[in-house]
């Protein structure tokens, strides 16, 4: 019993000669912490809208390459149909969709105000957190 009454003294006692007032200064260049799981699974990608000119030349036009789509978003479910994640791709169409929970998930990005088709949904697997998988995802145009 007097050990549970001293236990309160002693963490005080701790925190102040460790504390800020103790004089102790952090190191000049202080280690993330990083979790040994590794973090989250996650999907990192690119998002493009294509064709762009009716006519494919060969060898292939720079100005007909697809362009990239800024604002789309790209949402995670489980097996269950739950949504794990989602992300919206930057000005240069990527993105970085970070996923909650290990499994099978299923990539979509959701449809995009003047672009015809949404890119066909992808599947991937997660066996471990950390793991990092790469889904371009290609809107149509309806250019033909």
């Amino acid at each position: 019993m007097a050990a549970v009454r001293l236990l309160p003294f002693v963490v005080c006692v701790f925190v102040l000669a460790c504390g800020p007032a103790s004089g102790a200064t952090p190191p000049l260049n202080p280690s993330p912490v990083v979790s040994p799981a590794g973090g989250p699974p996650r999907v990192t990608g690119a998002v493009t809208a294509g064709p762009v000119c009716a006519v494919e030349l060969s060898p292939p036009d720079p100005r007909c390459a697809p362009r990239p789509v800024e604002g789309a978003i790209v949402v995670a479910t489980n097996a269950s149909g739950q949504e794990v994640g989602r992300a919206t791709s930057a000005a240069d169409g990527a993105y970085e969709l970070f996923v909650s929970e290990t499994g099978i998930v299923v990539i979509t990005a959701l449809p995009v105000a003047g672009l015809m088709h949404p890119p066909a949904p992808v599947s991937v697997t997660f066996a471990l957190p950390g793991e990092v998988e790469h889904v371009d995802l290609v809107y149509d145009t309806g250019i033909r």
